[in-house]
């Protein structure tokens, strides 16, 4: 279970009170779970599965595997991070999906069918709850729509330069922290590790980019 301040940064409990939040667990069905960093938390392939998932604690990874076996990371989730076969967009035959834990997780699964179906008491909550699933369904097509942008670059500069402008239009100007490591970030642009090393060297030395660590700004 959240605790008040945690509930306050999770997108799917947004304008939900603390004491709702409570009420609504056992009326949805939600069951709390615990994993240990590189658990499978929740495979796609299932199609006994019909909840949904909450990162409460912890970070995990969408991960798509496609039939030769290449790993790719689709999202990064941290707390509030939200997960489902529901919410995710299909892949091609023979792919997989999982949610997979970087860090140990506390997960909350609540049962979709819940979500959707009215509440008997015509509670304000619930009609707020959905209101925010179809919020994050909507962000979540924003960011496979720009995933799908730089993933259509033709070379590792290019998808490189992509994601970064991505992110600095985020804060609005030309410095932005990665969200992930440098091993994430090729997985992320699907790429080898050591030629995207390769190239954001190249980069610097071009008065491209400058970065420490984490830290990049464009030049």
């Amino acid at each position: 279970m959240l605790a008040p301040r945690e509930l306050e940064k999770s997108p799917l409990f947004r304008d939900i009170s603390y004491e709702e939040y409570r009420r609504m667990l056992p009326c949805f069905q939600a069951v709390g779970r615990a994993y240990q960093a590189d658990d499978l938390i929740y495979d796609f392939t299932d199609g006994q599965r019909d909840d949904v998932g909450v990162i409460e604690r912890g970070t995990a990874a969408l991960i798509r595997i496609d039939e030769e076996g290449v790993a790719t990371v689709m999202e990064e989730l941290g707390p509030g991070g939200v997960f489902g076969r529901n919410l995710a967009f299909a892949g091609s035959a023979g792919d997989s999906l999982e949610v997979v834990c970087r860090t140990p997780c506390e997960v909350l699964f609540i049962d979709y069918p819940h979500i959707l179906r009215r509440c008997e008491n015509a509670c304000t909550y619930h009609s707020t709850l959905v209101q925010n699933m179809l919020r994050l369904m909507a962000d979540k097509a924003q960011a496979l729509s720009e995933r799908i942008d730089v993933l259509s670059r033709r070379s590792i500069r290019e998808k490189l330069l992509c994601y970064f402008r991505q992110l600095a239009g985020r804060t609005g100007g030309s410095s932005f922290t990665l969200p992930f490591s440098l091993s994430v970030l090729a997985d992320y642009i699907a790429t080898d590790r050591s030629a995207m090393m390769r190239e954001l060297k190249r980069l610097r030395e071009e008065g491209v980019v400058r970065s420490e660590g984490r830290r990049f700004t464009l030049l």
